[in-house]
């Protein structure tokens, strides 16, 4: 997920500014998403890009009990994780094994925080959305993405710059300790 200098990943609106797109952090996005068994994500967040239809994917709603058919896209289930585990959705998904990939929005990055084995952060370093929404709720004034990711178990790697002259990077965070 890519964040602004001040962690946002959108502003108040909920909407991604401009200022932190970034066609190579895309490339690095939809290339991973490429590989994902599955994608899950809230209600107003999506993937774009020219193969999303074909992917798999978990739609996290309030507005059904437990699953329900996505009717708007034949490759996706809405999920309430109140009235149903993940592992009975990805079921009803067709999913079985492999990597899920969770793309957003903060409260779906959050619920999912004690799961990850692995988050790709990425960074728009010349980039500052203020008074925008944070990548996860616990981001605030005294904390950072960083500091999170860190609070929770996770061990950064190895920076790698997708597009210096714009100042985007990633950094993929690995989970050192058990969940």
């Amino acid at each position: 997920m890519i964040v602004s200098a001040d962690g946002m990943i959108a502003d108040a609106k909920g909407q991604m500014p401009p200022s932190i797109r970034n066609e190579a952090d895309q490339r690095f996005f939809q290339d991973a998403l490429d590989r994902a068994a599955a994608v899950v994500h809230g209600l107003h967040s999506h993937e774009g890009g020219p193969r999303a239809a074909r992917r798999k994917r978990l739609i996290l709603t309030r507005q059904v009990a437990a699953t329900a058919p996505d009717n708007s896209h034949p490759n996706s289930l809405l999920w309430n994780p109140v009235g149903a585990t993940l592992e009975k959705a990805l079921a009803q998904l067709g999913v079985g094994d492999g990597t899920i990939a969770v793309i957003g929005g903060r409260e779906v990055f959050s619920l999912f925080l004690p799961f990850y084995d692995a988050f790709h952060l990425s960074r728009a370093a010349n980039a500052k959305i203020p008074g925008g929404l944070a990548v996860f709720t616990e981001v605030g004034p005294n904390a950072t993405p960083e500091d999170v990711l860190t609070q929770r178990g996770f061990k950064p790697g190895p920076r790698r710059e997708l597009d210096p002259a714009a100042g985007v990077s990633v950094v993929t965070w690995q989970r050192t300790r058990g969940r």
